[in-house]
């Protein structure tokens, strides 16, 4: 069992990755990597931290503060309705950006998993993964706020209004596009290229994905470390990103739909 389990955690460094040499080459896919994170998750991360120690200067004890992920816009709904819709289609720009550059690159799109070949076996693979995940890091946040590490985190503040449920679902997804594809695919491929271990590569999409996750305090920052490791890890062995798609948009919609509904009526719910 223990060398089983030591063979599915290794990672599997796929065959056809080619390792750039040429100096020029390297340095252009480090200034592409630097800008594509600077406009993306990495001023993400920058700006998540700003808010954690914005949070953790003032009085009161983190526990005891809220952060709202999908908040209203404008007054106006149907207003408010084309800003959250433009939101979700910037994450989507996001997620599309890193699969062109990889496209552009030769990297075909399939090789990463991006493909349409396996469709119920990634459906499969997500809704486990959902539930690898899901379970525990509900409870893991729930350990985190009650010890004074975790703000109170609100999933949605939309008003009850008739697209609430379907925006929600759609920034979901578009989340789960946006970060599986940029953190997972493109980073840890271009990292190949440039000759970084698996480990190494995996440690550093990780805590990407952790920083952009600050804003909610330290439980977020390691609970999406422990999600990064899993899910990175997981692309490494198999190389199929729809899953991850798949499993990450499953945990936002129930988070972002379950607590639009239930807020209110659960009293746990704040």
């Amino acid at each position: 069992m223990t060398n089983r389990l030591r063979a599915w955690l290794a990672p599997a460094r796929p065959d056809g990755v080619e390792t750039i040499t040429d100096p020029a080459r390297r340095r252009a896919v480090g200034v592409e990597i630097l800008l594509v994170f600077s406009i993306t998750f990495g001023l993400s991360g920058a700006r998540s931290l700003l808010s954690l120690l914005s949070s953790l200067l003032r009085p009161e004890p983190l526990s005891q503060q809220s952060v709202a992920i999908n908040v209203p816009r404008a007054a106006l709904s149907l207003i408010d309705l084309a800003y959250q819709l433009l939101g979700v289609v910037q994450l989507v720009a996001w997620g599309g950006l890193g699969a062109y550059l990889l496209y552009r690159a030769g990297i075909r799109l399939s090789s990463i998993g991006l493909d349409r070949t396996r469709r119920g076996g990634d459906l499969a693979s997500g809704l486990g993964l959902a539930a690898l995940i899901g379970v525990p890091g509900l409870a893991f946040y729930l350990v985190m706020r009650a010890v004074g590490l975790n703000l109170t985190v609100m999933p949605s503040t939309l008003d009850d209004v008739w697209w609430r449920a379907p925006v929600l679902v759609l920034s979901a997804i578009g989340n789960s596009w946006a970060e599986e594809v940029l953190v997972v695919g493109y980073l840890i491929t271009r990292l190949r290229q440039l000759g970084w271990s698996e480990n190494r590569s995996l440690l550093l999409s990780s805590v990407l994905r952790g920083s952009y996750h600050l804003y909610q305090g330290f439980g977020g920052f390691v609970g999406n470390i422990v999600m990064g490791l899993v899910y990175g890890r997981f692309w490494q062995r198999h190389q199929r990103l729809w899953a991850l798609v798949a499993a990450h948009a499953l945990i936002d919609t129930v988070a972002f739909v379950g607590y639009a509904l239930l807020r209110g009526a659960v009293p746990w719910l704040p």
